[in-house]
């Protein structure tokens, strides 16, 4: 054998000095029979020298030693009680199924009775057991094919980028590896060599065609990686894909049509959790010589694994995070092989599982697939074998219907970055035989190599091949299999737009409990990814967006809310529906993306996967598309300096000019840049500066790090924009993934509009300031509308792109360009002095103190009751007696004036507490408070949670708050309601005029309220190491120990033994939202009017000025709202109120 080797070596290099190419050389010599692959001599060839196959010819088949490795017999291994079990299940299911095809089913049960019988009289079954299990289920018919295909790599030597990095981070070579077949497929076969590639490089991702006389693989070439094919016999070796410099292709697939789809860095898109460093990667295809290269998805991070599914479609996996949790959200995808038709069937959404790898349909299941189902950070694409059913559930844990080797264990959904970590045995590559049987490589333990085994659904493993010093991966059994049917293309290269037609905005849960009719037009936006270098948190602006935000225009929605309109196409898209203001009621925090000449058909808003359409056409269905109308100008990145600063130089730079205030106090400066040459930006997170491309990081001012997660390097945005942020309310990046709550996000919960609705210095806005400022808030607040603003885009990848996108059929336009200039709003408005009460009424009898305030409820005997909502929860009221207060204050926000005496000449009972989420699900079961993801607890995420028992119930609309008053009032028999907003400050003062009842807003409030304190300020490390650099506006004077809501009556209560009366949740009122003075005949208290309704009190996530007593906010009555819940007023039916 050495001799032969030494004579393979030296033909290489004899040919090698008359001109051919080295490669060329090593395969002329395998093709004469001459073994040189792993002689020292080849090893010494540099990557440098290997230029790629471009020939017919034999490659190493059978060349390295014939019988490379055996398999092996039944091992002696430990024999639990419940494995008697497992294979009685198999054997019975195998007998049923087959019938006549598994005709010693009798023998193997009698046998397996025989053993179980020894081992429950304690004798030694560990060797015969599994030669039992082995012979039993190794006999099954679907196991009736002779030859496998594996990938044999040295033992270690695992080959698998880490789990948010594809290929292009693998290192080519250092690899003992090469692609194999075992015959017969038995523990006893023989492993034959079918290609071991030249030197050591990387081979593997195979795909077996239909005809199982070829298959495709992954091998780099020392530059790039590159697809490749070869015939089961040998012959064919060629290299599929075109090389072209800075690209790399892997992962492919044959098509139905005879095309390849594959997985490419061709986008020039980056890994954004990677801050740009690492290479993201897309689906394309091309035909089979490797012409005809296109673009079929363009998506932010990784497509992986595309696979052609029976009915002829691909399914893929898909990381999605444009502001969820970059940890949790890899769907899967599925499309037609031309492109068309992209749409997610499986965890849209969902924390579980973190992602889905190598998805392979099973025969004979119209929706079933097998998958390893993985974490993020932990073991590289590893971990559970699982099947999954998206026609029974595509969220979290619904369509998972069995975890291999854990039958006995319940499917929970679990949020854990490390998902499958502590879970052993370990899968690979599955390859399903039916729903009930796979071939997997299998990890059975820490310390053991992988080996490729028989799985089934009852847990039983039976090893097929394993080797102490090699590890075996992808098996694919040899023999041909029905060609999935071709799918009509439905692409026209010729044109560069798409038609989407949008059947009812209002199915599905999107939009659920908005009213018909609320939504009048479509946001259409763009996502413009990162490129490499140039990507990542805090650069499109600052802790969100991920990514650059392009707005397109909007839409019409016809009154039943239906749309059809017009797309660019092979342009990631989201969709806004927009209010009558041009508020957004919904943020669609991903994208679809349809091919040229496309006609994309959704049924609503996040409808379920295998929904059908309502069999009548909407309006929208009875004319032509709508083309996009233009928002202010041409599609274009949305920049804050262009789009927001005139909005600041027409209304606010008067004040906010640099110059300080009347009291002689600081204001934010809200002028533009060029006002500011000495802004020097805000520092990028540790990561996110570690991670800086050198010359990216050379361009970028040097910061001195004021907290461990900051890095050495500050990022420009404008000093109005880092003025503005802390008070707009916002996606940010690292969100909650579940689907957000309608309005969630929308701009009526930011102070910042808050303010200018209130009217503040005078300042009115016209139609087109607001629109720029919704639109900036519904865009997640982004500073810069394209990635080279700051610095240039590194090495060319914008113009790479841009090609790669026109040749897969446009659209034509450059995103990295904006329109020159910026529009002029008109000349600046000067402020406008605001009118104040010159003196503050009176009202008899008030204020007064604490101890009288106590002492003027304690006369009612009893001053305190309860009621009982269900077994063991009962509801606190206490009582408030009739008096005289001052309603507002001249001192506050103009809503708050003129402030006016108001008497209540009655008493009545008010909750002690806020109405908590345990006394709220005695009346909705479902009902969730979800999250506040702006901090975390601990970098599995999601937040700190606000769904406890005893945490006052938020997202709670007005109507849902009064549907509980009436059934409360059923329940008992008493006439519970909201409190109208005279009755609630009347209570909330409890006898006092200062801003709290318990002193002004200079006095610590920690023991009395839980408001936007130090502990809400700091920095947090949310997950995955991703650092939301948020900041939220607090009063760090103090420490109420709370960073969200807090259990009921953890503070001190007023006078009157109410809590949490100053924030925690802020609360609804009975009333309208209408001006003062106060009138309690006016109309303000109907309940049949759908206008704003009045929120008072305050939150967790308010500074003291907003939790004060008179401060006043509303909201549309049907809108649930992150930090607003309610508590109640009961007036008795059957006996006057205690005087």
């Amino acid at each position: 054998m050495g001799h032969n080797r030494s004579r393979g070596a030296a033909g290489v290099m004899r040919l090698s000095r008359r001109g051919v190419p080295p490669v060329e050389a090593c395969a002329r010599e395998l093709a004469m029979g001459r073994p040189i692959a792993r002689h020292p001599i080849v090893l010494t060839l540099t990557a440098a020298l290997w230029t790629g196959l471009g020939f017919e010819g034999r490659a190493a088949v059978g060349a390295v030693p014939a019988p490379r490795v055996k398999g092996f017999s039944a091992q002696a291994v430990s024999v639990r009680p419940e494995d008697f079990e497992n294979l009685r299940l198999a054997i019975d299911d195998l007998s049923r199924t087959y019938a006549e095809r598994y005709p010693q089913a009798e023998s193997f049960r009698r046998r397996l009775d025989a053993l179980a019988a020894a081992f429950r009289a304690g004798k030694n079954v560990t060797s015969e057991f599994p030669r039992l299990r082995d012979e039993s289920l190794l006999a099954n018919p679907l196991m009736d094919f002779d030859r496998l295909l594996v990938l044999k790599r040295k033992r270690g030597q695992l080959g698998l980028p880490t789990n948010h990095q594809c290929n292009s981070c693998l290192p080519q070579t250092g690899y003992d590896n090469e692609l194999a077949i075992l015959q017969p497929v038995r523990p006893t076969g023989t492993l034959t060599t079918l290609f071991r590639p030249p030197g050591d490089f990387y081979v593997g991702e195979m795909d077996l065609h239909w005809d199982a006389d070829r298959l495709l693989f992954t091998m780099p070439n020392g530059r790039t990686w590159q697809i490749w094919e070869i015939r089961l016999d040998g012959t064919g070796l060629r290299q599929v894909s075109k090389e072209e410099a800075d690209v790399d292709n892997f992962d492919a697939c044959y098509l139905p049509d005879g095309g390849i789809a594959y997985a490419s860095t061709a986008s020039f898109t980056a890994v954004p959790c990677w801050h740009g460093k690492e290479r993201a990667c897309a689906v394309f295809r091309m035909e089979a010589d490797g012409s005809a290269r296109r673009q079929l998805c363009f998506d932010q991070d990784l497509d992986l694994h595309p696979a052609v599914l029976p009915s002829g479609e691909i399914v893929f996996s898909r990381w999605d995070y444009s502001g969820p949790m970059h940890m949790y959200l890899r769907l899967l995808m599925v499309m037609n092989p031309d492109g068309t038709h992209q749409r997610a069937i499986y965890g849209s959404n969902s924390y579980y599982p973190n992602a889905l790898y190598f998805p392979r349909a099973i025969p004979g299941t119209p929706a079933k697939l097998v998958a390893i189902l993985s974490g993020y950070h932990g073991v590289n694409r590893a971990g559970d074998l699982v099947v999954v059913d998206y026609g029974r559930g595509s969220f979290e844990a619904s369509g998972i219907v069995h975890r291999a080797m854990h039958r006995r264990e319940p499917i929970r959904p679990i949020i854990r970055d490390d998902l499958v970590g502590p879970n052993w045995p370990k899968f690979l590559h599955p390859y399903p035989l039916s729903d009930r049987y796979f071939l997997a490589a299998v990890q059975k333990g820490p310390k053991a190599g992988w080996g490729i085994f028989l799985v089934d659904v009852f847990d039983n493993m039976v090893p097929i091949l394993a080797d102490p010093g090699y590890d075996f991966f992808e098996p694919i059994p040899v023999r041909k299999s029905p060609r999935p049917p071709v799918i009509p293309p439905q692409v026209d290269l010729g044109q560069r737009e798409a038609i989407v037609y949008l059947q009812d905005i209002y199915r599905g849960p999107g939009l659920a409990g908005v009213p018909r009719g609320t939504v009048k037009r479509l946001r259409i936006v763009g996502y413009h990814w990162g490129f490499p270098g140039m990507a990542g948190p805090d650069k499109a602006g600052r802790a969100g967006p991920w990514d650059v935000m392009r707005i397109l225009g909007t839409v019409p929605v016809e009154a039943d809310g239906s749309a059809l309109f017009r797309v660019p196409a092979n342009t990631p898209i989201a969709v806004q529906p927009l209010d009558d203001q041009g508020r957004a009621l919904q943020l669609m925090r991903s994208w679809y993306t349809a091919m040229p000449g496309e006609r994309v058909a959704c049924i609503g808003c996040h409808e379920a996967v295998l929904q059908s359409p309502p069999a009548q056409a909407g309006l929208a269905a009875l004319r032509p598309p709508s083309a996009i109308e233009p928002w202010f100008g041409p599609p274009r990145g949305f920049d804050f300096e262009r789009e927001v600063q005139p909005v600041l130089d027409r209304y606010c730079v008067g004040c906010h000019n640099g110059q300080p205030g009347p009291n002689g106090q600081p204001v934010p400066d809200l002028r533009g840049r060029q006002f500011r040459p000495d802004y020097t930006g805000l520092p990028l997170s540790k990561l996110g500066a570690d991670r800086l491309w050198p010359e990216v990081a050379a361009g970028l001012p040097a910061a001195r790090p004021t907290h461990q997660l900051l890095g050495n390097r500050n990022y420009l945005y404008t000093p109005a924009y880092e003025a503005l942020i802390p008070f707009i309310r916002r996606v940010n990046i690292e969100d909650d993934v579940h689907l957000l709550t309608p309005c969630e996000y929308s701009a009526d919960t930011s102070e910042l509009v808050q303010m200018l609705h209130k009217g503040h210095y005078g300042v009115t806005l016209d139609p087109e300031a607001w629109s720029r400022l919704y639109t900036w808030i519904d865009l997640n607040g982004p500073c810069h509308g394209r990635w080279g603003a700051v610095l240039p885009v590194p090495r060319q990848a914008p113009a790479r792109r841009l090609a790669v996108l026109r040749a897969s059929g446009g659209p034509d336009d450059d995103p990295e360009q904006l329109p020159p200039g910026k529009p002029d709003l008109g000349p600046p408005v000067l402020p406008q002095p605001r009118p104040r009460p010159s003196s503050m009424p009176k009202a008899a009898g008030w204020p007064f103190s604490a101890q009288e305030a106590t002492r003027r409820q304690r006369q009612a005997v009893p001053w305190t009751k309860s009621v009982t909502l269900a077994p063991n929860l009962v509801l606190e009221l206490v009582f408030v007696p009739a008096g005289c207060f001052v309603m507002g204050a001249t001192d506050g926000e103009s809503d708050e004036a003129p402030p006016t005496a108001v008497e209540m000449a009655y008493g009545f009972w008010m909750s002690r507490h806020e109405i908590t989420n345990q006394q709220y699900r005695a009346f909705d079961p479902n009902h969730d408070s979800r999250l506040f993801t702006k901090r975390s607890l601990n970098p599995d995420g999601p937040g700190v949670p606000m769904n406890e028992p005893h945490q006052p119930v938020v997202r709670v609309s007005w109507e849902e708050a009064m549907a509980f008053c009436r059934w409360l009032s059923q329940r008992t028999g008493l006439h519970f309601r909201l409190p109208t907003e005279a009755e609630w400050e009347y209570a909330c003062r409890a006898g006092s005029a200062t801003a709290f009842h318990w002193g002004g807003l200079n006095t610590d409030f920690a023991e009395h309220a839980n408001m936007a304190d130090a502990a809400l300020a700091r920095l947090y490390t949310v997950t995955g190491g991703v650092v939301n650099l948020q900041p939220i506006p607090a009063d760090q004077r103090y420490d109420d120990g709370a960073l969200a809501t807090a259990a009921v009556g953890r503070y001190r209560p007023n006078p009157w033994s109410l809590c949490d009366m100053h924030g925690n949740a802020a609360e609804w009122t009975l009333t309208l939202y209408r001006p003062y003075p106060y009138r309690e005949t006016d109309g303000r208290n109907d309940l049949h009017s759908a206008d704003l309704r009045v929120v008072r009190g305050g939150s967790f996530y308010d500074r003291p000025w907003r939790c004060r007593s008179a401060f006043r906010l509303a909201y549309r009555p049907w809108q649930k709202v992150h930090n607003v819940g309610f508590r109640v007023v009961c007036t008795p039916m059957e006996e006057p109120p205690p005087q």
